[in-house]
Order: C-alpha cells, then sequence, then structure tokens
C-alpha cells in the first residue's frame, strides 16, 4: 500500500464526504434531519466521522481492492454506501417505537450517494497520485 496515496486519498475523501454532509442533511434535507445542537461538540465529532470514512474508503481501495479510477471508484462506493446505509438504518430502526419510512428511505438513498461521490474521488485520486 502506498502511504502517500492513501492519506491524500483519505483527506479528500473526508473533505468530500463533510461538504457533501452539509449540503445534504445541512441544506437539501435540514428539515427532515436533526440538526447539531449548538455548544456541543456535535460537528467535531461529524468532521472526525467524515474524515474516518474517507481514511476508510481510502484504506479499502489501496490496501484491497486497487482501485484506481474514477469509475471503479464510484462503483464500489454505492455498495459500500448501500451496505453501510442499510447497517445504520436497521439499527436505527431497532431503537424507534415509530418508524418514519420515508424519512429512512432518504437517509439510504443519500447514503449511496454521498458513498458514490466519495468512492469515485478516492479512486480518482489513488490512480493520479503516485
Amino acid at each position: 500500500m502506498n502511504t502517500k496515496t492513501f492519506v491524500i486519498a483519505g483527506l479528500v475523501g473526508g473533505v468530500v464526504d463533510w461538504l457533501l454532509g452539509w449540503l445534504f442533511y445541512g441544506i437539501l434535507f435540514a428539515d427532515t434531519f436533526p440538526q447539531p445542537q449548538e455548544g456541543t461538540n456535535a460537528m467535531l465529532f461529524i468532521t472526525l466521522g467524515c474524515f474516518a470514512f474517507g481514511f476508510f474508503i481510502s484504506y479499502i481501495y489501496n490496501k484491497w481492492a486497487q482501485i484506481t479510477t474514477l469509475a471503479g471508484g464510484a462503483k464500489a462506493g454505492a455498495i459500500i454506501g448501500l451496505f453501510m446505509g442499510l447497517i445504520t438504518i436497521l439499527f436505527g430502526m431497532a431503537n424507534q417505537a415509530q418508524i418514519d419510512y420515508e424519512r429512512y428511505g432518504i437517509e439510504l438513498i443519500i447514503s449511496i450517494i454521498m458513498a458514490t461521490v466519495v468512492g469515485a474521488v478516492v479512486g480518482f485520486i489513488n490512480g493520479k497520485v503516485k
């Protein structure tokens, strides 16, 4: 595994994930999903989670899958987003007395889109950085 590629792709993937999260959860669907409370560490943890996801995708692509193209990264990202979204949603549903299927459906679609874009970017960077 090329450490330089892993780090650069992970950082860029984290930034892209954060920006997409801001777009989807902070702007487009702000009324659908709860917003972080002011005065908490929520934004810190959201940011750290975004970078963890960027490095997770970068590690998989660099260490195991050798994904080095935009298209390959997007395809793998979509699959990862589907399963990660399902895992999160199903565990979330387990803790809800009232299940809002529409909100969870939106969340799954957002998860797939975000992981597809992050995966595409990471795959692209893997092919360009040597």
